[in-house]
């Protein structure tokens, strides 16, 4: 009788593989893991008294049992009930967002006011202390303002729109290796569509 699993399971635009399996008589534990793109992203044992369990029913209860974890696991899966681990596990550590919180008035009379949140990506937690800056690329002139984020995650950046440029302009907000980027559709009527990278 087969005392291991292994499932493909699609959440989203991502492609999780799922393997159960029972370690054997020499190390009583049933191990699963769910990896993405070949790394372990989240692990489960359930360690057992061998003993025990041919006392209660033997290798159908084993069987039972691996089985069950396998399915247990890809239901958490599926309900999103292990994103945040997944996340931390994919993630590099500290890795942040960074979102423009007012997106169609960050541009009022010829002045930027930019209210800007930063959260740990892992967690959505607010950063503290991270350095943000934000300037017009196509301006006719260097206007890189600077700001840190608050306790709350939260910074603001404000300067006078700069003498821009005829071309293609964009204001661009870079925290840490984060940056995003809303492109200004004309000169005098500026608006942000979001662009991230």
């Amino acid at each position: 009788m087969s005392s291991g699993f292994n499932t493909d399971v699609r959440v989203g635009d991502q492609v999780f593989h799922v393997q159960t399996e029972d370690r054997g008589p020499s190390h009583p534990v049933i191990d699963t893991a769910i990896y993405l793109q070949g790394r372990v992203v989240h692990r489960r044992s359930y360690g057992y008294d061998r003993e025990t369990l041919s006392v209660e029913s033997g290798e159908e209860a084993l069987y039972q049992r691996v089985e069950q974890q396998h399915r247990s696991l890809i239901e958490d899966l599926r309900a999103g009930k292990l994103d945040a681990e997944i996340a931390a596990a994919t993630d590099p550590p500290g890795a942040i967002e960074v979102q423009l919180l007012n997106t169609k008035s960050w541009l009022t009379g010829g002045r930027v006011s930019l209210d800007i949140e930063i959260v740990r990506r892992s967690d959505r937690q607010p950063q503290s202390g991270v350095e943000v800056e934000a300037f017009i690329e196509g301006a006719l002139r260097d206007g890189h303002r600077a700001s840190s984020s608050d306790e709350h995650g939260r910074a603001r950046i404000e300067f006078p729109l700069p003498p821009l440029d005829k071309g293609e302009l964009t204001l661009v907000i870079r925290a840490q290796d984060t940056e995003i980027r809303f492109s200004m559709r004309s000169r005098s009527m500026p608006s942000p569509v979001a662009g991230q990278s």
